[in-house]
């Protein structure tokens, strides 16, 4: 018999809501479920088997995160079913940048009331950006925090892990001037910079829903809201044949911020700012806000959610296999000699 206390739920916590979240989520959990997970949902731990048979020197890579003050815009669509997705990108996005296949995943909802079917709705994202990083969702965990949290509100974040070997761990020294920066497009904002977002746009007193001409016909709401796009298939793909030099996952800090990560001492990003390819809802935000375009890149992906460098004499090869799996990779930028790690010209 399910445990019970009519104290705790007069004081806001209602834990047989908990248990009915649990039995809602259960079927998009089983979505998730890949060779090495060890254990049912529900226990104190996610147990996940490590098979090592092609990975002799093993090292473990972990990456955590969230979904920010994006999660704002989902509360005012009550449309929760896929910022879920955004968590797991922004952790596995992460991990795959040192060449690690991520394994495992686990989340964290924090809410004021637990509404079972928005809680399954939540974990609906969570497991089908595992299922589209690869990865299982081995546990999580949900707390309702009546009188911390609003009612209607929530924060989710979660935790991953994954593996590499050593010796194909991704790494700085390889890299060359002459070798090529290499795009992969991003779905439009992500999950990034969404408080300068709130600070232009008006969200709570729009119409979220309303055709915009500036969108191609799309909504503000739908265009914000958009998940953010998970690499991690179509990168192990092209490590599995191609070098890489180098990867960074553009999250907050633009440009400016994240490709410098991956770019040694001595050398220089140089972006060809006429190749990008920038999906209109940046130039929306840039006008309406008359954000200067330093900024911009400086906060958001402007249309760019990954950057690789590959050696010049394999860009044709990994632009080929990148498509081959989804990608509509394409060249903006190449290495140079220089000190300031990153120019956009």
């Amino acid at each position: 018999m399910q445990s019970q206390s009519e104290s705790y739920r007069a004081a806001g916590v209602d834990i047989t809501a908990g248990y009915r979240a649990v039995e809602l989520m259960k079927k998009h959990i089983a979505r998730t479920q890949i060779p090495g997970v060890y254990s049912d949902i529900g226990g104190f731990g996610g147990l996940f088997a490590l098979d090592l048979q092609d990975t002799p020197h093993p090292v473990l890579v972990a990456g955590t995160d969230g979904v920010g003050t994006k999660l704002r815009l989902a509360f005012l669509m009550d449309r929760h079913n896929t910022v879920g997705i955004d968590c797991v990108a922004m952790c596995v996005n992460d991990v795959i940048c040192c060449g690690a296949k991520p394994l495992y995943f686990l989340d964290y909802i924090a809410c004021g009331k637990n509404v079972p079917e928005k809680i399954a709705s939540i974990v609906e994202g969570v497991a089908e950006g595992c299922v589209q990083a690869g990865c299982a969702l081995t546990g999580g965990e949900t707390a309702e925090m009546p009188g911390f949290y609003p009612e209607d509100e929530y924060d989710l974040a979660g935790f991953c892990t994954g593996v590499v070997d050593r010796d194909a761990i991704i790494r700085q020294d390889s890299m060359r001037a002459g070798d090529t920066i290499i795009a992969l497009p991003s779905s439009g904002v992500h999950s990034n910079g969404f408080s300068l977002v709130r600070k232009v746009f008006d969200l709570q007193h729009l119409n979220l829903n309303e055709p915009l001409p500036a969108l191609d016909g799309r909504s503000l709401g739908d265009t914000l809201l958009e998940p953010t796009r998970i690499y991690v298939k179509p990168v192990l793909a092209l490590l599995k044949e191609c070098s890489v030099h180098g990867m960074s996952h553009i999250t907050g800090g633009g440009f400016y911020e994240n490709i410098p990560r991956s770019i040694p001492d001595g050398l220089c990003a140089r972006i060809w700012k006429n190749s990008l390819r920038t999906p209109p809802i940046f130039g929306l935000i840039a006008s309406t806000g008359n954000i200067p375009e330093r900024d911009m890149f400086n906060t958001f992906n402007m249309g760019v959610g990954m950057s690789l460098v590959v050696p010049a004499q394999e860009t044709d090869r990994a632009l080929e296999i990148l498509r081959r799996n989804g990608e509509d990779a394409y060249v903006m930028g190449e290495v140079i000699v220089g000190d300031e790690k990153i120019e956009i010209v």
